[in-house]
């Protein structure tokens, strides 16, 4: 890359500007020792203007069109003298053939903002764009990571904590200062260390305009809130900041970034290169439409375009220049921001060709699974999207990528409220869903086995609440003024006897008992847990399980609920602190020197192995050598979703072993559903699991015999 000192002299002047071409290699405006850069390509246009506006302004002051010596192949590049970066915005139009049944939408008159920009104007406050057109910013970084190593925690090491930045913090109740925003999320960072998550996950925080489609239902007005309708992917959020960032955008958010990390916290971007906020034929064209619509987008032969993301337009991602935009996109995020990983929205359509088909070998897939910076960075693929391709286990996964196991979703929630027939299904889920993920998910060493491939979940921004999975059995999306008519249908829920809210004293204890069982569970699965911020105190969305456009209370984690449901953040804590402590949970170990199998599923009597289709009740062991604490790791997870008692019996052990009762999610007389190393209850040969109930049980030494107490 050629960089450009005081010596470097303009060689021409346009419109009264001093100008020179410019770096042809480096997309986007960049802030130079005596000016700015501005490098931007298009295919088909024909020709290019750089617009410059004062702040705020929807008028240009000055027009700058860049002459046919500052373009090398499809590139434009310009060097503009004497810019100061804090006292303008700027733009482009780009001319060119207008035929939309040839995919051509070139308008002279449109004003296009950069794909590369990384500020993006008029969108500070949030739910209100204050200019019609958008624009960019330069911006100056100046922030200083020092010698901040990047994380290397191993995928199944993480417990991801999936959250909403406003949403998290909004709420009046949240207790903190900046709400709704980066800081205001720092300042609950000793929370999340004290629940013991270790890796964040954010919905989208690229630029999205949440005013695009703003409505008013019954008096309230609905917005884009979750943010899935890309601007720009450069860009942070802009209104997600506590204060204005001008020409300083990201500031606050590295600052977020920095602190999580000082606590072993990593973070986790839900990105999303499946669509644009553009939309279809009759959407807005402020950005890739107007450079090369017929590169940026899979279209129809007659220059419709497909709609694999269900939200009007499908990116065509595997085209190169879309690919090279996506991959320096990510770069971008890793080495400017020091993300730890990405969570790609639809991932499925990551792997489509132009025509929407499927490809075998997607070069996109490929090329962010080999590229040296984003070596050590999670990628993790919803793997489906809207058009019907369903690819979980079946993910091009080239052994680098993991998926949202959808399956263990749907299994663990039917099988969790009775639905029987999951039993066989659940089972592998819990044990890491060996059924799915070998060949493509494993590197051939026997000790990494696919589940590192796996994020399990039962719980997320799209569905129910914890707490609404077991307090409704319809959805409730009537707010949202589609007549209930959104939001998935298959939700797998059961009101325990009641719809909604209530204060009987029975059901409310049998829900609670139900969220126990299933954050159990979820911490002694094989894979990655994850789990939708707010489950760990009951949060609700009372019955709402598409709250996509929900900026309110329906949506803003109401933070009174820790402490009326306390008991429950308790044991959320207890549990996934009982993951980290048993490693044997998350991953395959030396074998035990006990000579207990590895991982074996069991019936109620515990030397049956096979677990009918049918079903009520089961457990699972795991069982290994853990060199660090140089004993034999046992664990032995018991499911009864049965509505009566069952006994179950256990693996047999050495004389010098036995189990221990460590969690019973029905509680003991005293009300205690955890119990810590060392108050862990003996077992005898066998033990009464209760309606509705997991059990977890770990493997002790026993005292030598003759040993004082």
């Amino acid at each position: 890359m050629r960089i450009y000192n005081e010596t470097t002299e303009p060689t021409a002047i346009i419109n009264g500007f001093h100008v020179r071409p410019g770096m042809f290699d480096v997309y986007g405006a960049t802030a130079v020792s005596r000016g700015v850069n501005f490098t931007v390509h298009t295919h088909y246009g024909t020709s290019c203007e750089l617009l410059l506006f004062h702040q705020g302004d929807e008028t240009p002051y000055a027009t700058i069109p860049f002459p046919k010596a500052y373009k090398i192949g499809d590139v434009y590049s310009m060097l503009v003298f004497g810019l100061n970066i804090e006292e303008f915005e700027y733009a482009y139009r780009v001319d060119g053939p207008y035929d939309p049944r040839e995919g051509h939408l070139f308008d002279r008159d449109a004003i296009l903002l950069d794909p590369y920009a990384k500020a993006v104007t008029g969108q500070s406050v949030w739910g209100e764009k204050k200019i019609t057109d958008y624009h960019a910013r330069v911006v100056r970084d100046t922030f200083d990571w020092g010698d901040m190593p990047q994380s290397k925690t191993e995928l199944s090491d993480l417990v991801i904590y999936e959250l909403h930045v406003r949403g998290y913090t909004k709420h009046e109740s949240s207790g903190v200062k900046d709400k709704g925003t980066f800081a205001g999320l720092m300042e609950k960072i000793p929370y999340l260390k004290e629940l013991g998550v270790t890796a964040v996950e954010l919905m989208p925080i690229f630029e999205f305009d949440e005013s695009m489609d703003v409505r008013e239902v019954n008096g309230n007005k609905l917005l884009d809130y979750w943010g899935y309708n890309s601007v720009c992917f450069f860009a942070p959020n802009d209104s997600y900041t506590a204060s204005v960032e001008h020409n300083r955008e990201g500031t606050e958010l590295k600052r977020l970034i920095r602190e999580l990390h000082a606590n072993g916290i990593e973070i986790i971007l839900d990105v999303v290169f499946n669509h644009t906020a553009e939309g279809n034929m009759e959407g807005q064209t402020f950005s890739f439409k107007g450079f090369d619509n017929k590169i940026y987008y899979m279209l129809t032969p007659n220059g419709d375009y497909y709609n694999f993301s269900g939200c009007g337009n499908t990116l065509n991602c595997n085209h190169p220049i879309v690919r090279q935009l996506i991959l320096e996109c990510l770069r971008y995020w890793t080495v400017n921001y020091r993300v730890d990983g990405f969570r790609f929205d639809l991932a499925s359509i990551l792997g489509r060709n132009a025509d929407g088909s499927p490809m075998n070998k997607a070069p996109l897939l490929e090329s962010l699974a080999h590229d040296p910076i984003l070596n050590n960075v999670k990628l993790i693929a919803e793997a489906w999207d809207a058009g019907g391709m369903y690819q979980v286990g079946k993910f091009q996964a080239h052994r680098r990528w993991a998926e949202w196991n959808g399956r263990y979703r749907d299994a663990l929630r039917g099988f969790l409220k009775g639905d029987n027939w999951e039993a066989s299904a659940a089972a592998w889920s819990i044990s890491g869903s060996g059924d799915m993920y070998g060949g493509p998910y494993t590197d051939g060493n026997e000790i990494y086995s696919g589940y590192d491939a796996c994020i399990n979940f039962l719980t997320c921004h799209d569905g129910f609440t914890l707490y609404d999975l077991y307090s409704y059995n319809e959805k409730h999306n009537e707010g949202n003024g589609w007549h209930n008519t959104d939001g998935s249908n298959d939700n797998r829920s059961w009101n325990c006897g009641v719809e909604g809210d209530t204060d009987d004293p029975e059901i409310l204890g049998l829900r609670f008992r139900m969220i126990r069982n299933a954050c159990a569970v979820l911490m002694c699965s094989r894979g990655t847990p994850m789990f939708l911020a707010g489950d760990e105190f009951a949060n609700t969305q009372h019955g709402n399980n598409n709250a996509y456009c929900q900026d309110n209370d329906i949506s803003w984690l109401d933070w009174s609920l820790l402490e009326k449901n306390k008991e429950l953040f308790e044991f959320f804590k207890f549990m996934i602190a009982y993951r980290y402590d048993h490693a044997i949970i998350r991953k395959r170990l030396p074998d035990a020197k006990c000579g207990m199998a590895p991982i074996r599923t069991h019936d109620v009597m515990a030397e049956k192995t096979h677990i009918a289709k049918d079903a009520k009740t089961f457990s699972i062991s795991f069982a290994g050598y853990d060199k660090g604490k140089k004993r034999d790791d046992m664990v032995y997870v018991s499911v009864n979703s049965f509505w009566e008692d069952v006994t179950i019996t256990f693996p047999r052990l050495p004389d010098s072993l036995s189990w221990c009762l460590s969690v019973d999610t029905y509680g003991d007389e005293n009300g205690r559903y955890a119990f810590p190393k060392g108050e862990e209850i003996p077992m005898g040969e066998s033990y009464v699991l209760r309606p509705r109930t997991v059990a977890v049980f770990t493997v002790r030494e026993n005292e030598p015999k003759g040993a004082s107490s």
